[in-house]
């Protein structure tokens, strides 16, 4: 094999090592929906969000939720992902708050 040719094939090679490692972490998502229904009983439905970071809910919250994604989640009160007590959700399973007790606003997914 000829000099040109090994070192385009290690070029092309590293390139795409390159490509690979630098795609790898985008757009990893939670596939499947996640349901959810408002303190003013509307139903909101979220497709495949991001495995990253913290999600808001509706501003009134959400009292009952469906998660019927491939990942657990952990609802909270506050609106940051923050505070005592966080509420797991696994896969394809759902929860609704106690009456009388503050909905949840946002939630985080556990990956």
């Amino acid at each position: 094999m000829s000099l040109h040719r090994r070192l385009t094939i290690a070029t092309g090679a590293a390139l795409l090592s390159l490509a690979v490692a630098g795609c790898s972490g985008l757009g990893r998502s939670a596939v499947g929906t996640i349901s959810y229904e408002t303190g003013r009983e509307l139903l909101v439905t979220v497709t495949s969000p991001s495995v990253k970071g913290c999600h808001r809910l509706a501003p009134t919250g959400a009292t009952r939720i469906e998660n019927n994604s491939l990942v657990d989640l952990q609802l909270y009160r506050t609106r940051d992902c923050r505070g005592d007590k966080p509420v797991y959700v696994a896969t394809n399973t759902g929860d609704e708050i106690t009456p009388g007790t503050l909905p949840w606003r946002s939630y985080s997914v556990v990956h």
